[in-house]
């Protein structure tokens, strides 16, 4: 399933996608696209569902694909070209940090440069959205913890994240660092999460490309690996780290700046499109 959030920020009404690509509105069903609606029960009971007994949902917006997050967890350095073009040895375990929830938007949502801003820069990156509570899982049983995947951009000001006080946290929270969407698309309709394509273009010059087979820790490791810290709950999302590319890696960097356009893909999961602003 895909599953969607459309209408004006904050009225978002939640989706589903029908075979003919038509979005129909399952809000008799489900409140929103949320922790409780990826629950087991829940997805049977969507996946149960004609779509053509529900009305057809209008709007023009995609928001965050999934609400309520509790928490985002980001994955640093998990591709071995992304860790040497930003001066790292590949991590010998997963490198965590977090993103404020308040800066998801929607996949086509304009990007805001903050005030103060001066070094914006990109990252996509596969999105995963936890469906049961996880809590010392292991890596075999991790899967059955997942209930969608997503496309995410981790966009970051380097400046704030690097330079004086820098801080991991301050450089990835800004409004709008986050557009996460536009589908939210179950485990049951992704053959192989560890070999998907992603990529992402500025301004239509390619400044991103690899494969999630790329990536040093897959999805069943950060999963396991992250619920040993803490405890992942239902709508809480991980993003799992990105290829080479970015702009702090460019010699020298060519950092984002307003009017310039991001686009970027994951294989299945949909594509975005944002405008610096």
């Amino acid at each position: 399933m895909k599953l969607v959030r459309v209408g004006k920020v904050g009225a978002e009404r939640p989706g589903i996608i029908d075979a003919e690509g038509n979005i129909r509105d399952i809000s008799s069903i489900v409140d929103d696209i949320d922790g409780t609606a990826l629950s087991s029960q829940s997805l049977a009971e969507l996946s149960a569902m004609n779509l053509d007994d529900f009305p057809r949902l209008d709007g023009d917006r995609f928001g965050s694909c999934i609400s309520g997050v509790g928490k985002i967890i980001c994955v640093g350095l998990n591709y071995v070209d992304h860790a040497s073009e930003s001066g790292f040895v590949a991590p010998k375990e997963p490198v965590l940090f977090m993103k404020a929830s308040t800066s998801l938007c929607g996949a086509f949502d304009n990007v805001e440069m903050p005030v103060g801003g001066e070094k914006l820069d990109y990252e996509v990156e596969l999105g995963v959205v936890i469906g049961k509570t996880a809590k010392n899982v292991s890596v075999e049983n991790a899967a059955a913890h997942i209930g969608g995947y997503c496309v995410f951009n981790d966009v970051s000001e380097r400046a704030f994240q690097l330079e004086g006080t820098g801080q991991w946290l301050k450089g990835k929270s800004c409004d709008t660092f986050g557009p996460c969407g536009p589908w939210l698309v179950t485990p049951d309709e992704v053959k192989d999460i560890s070999n998907l394509d992603l990529q992402l273009t500025v301004n239509g010059e390619l400044r991103q490309t690899a494969n999630t087979r790329d990536m040093i820790f897959g999805v069943p490791e950060l999963i396991s690996y992250i619920s040993r810290f803490m405890t992942l709950q239902p709508g809480d999302l991980i993003a799992s780290g990105t290829p080479a590319g970015v702009a702090l890696g460019m010699k020298p960097p060519v950092y984002l700046k307003p009017g310039d356009t991001m686009e970027l893909s994951i294989e299945g999961l949909g594509q975005q499109k944002q405008t610096i602003v």
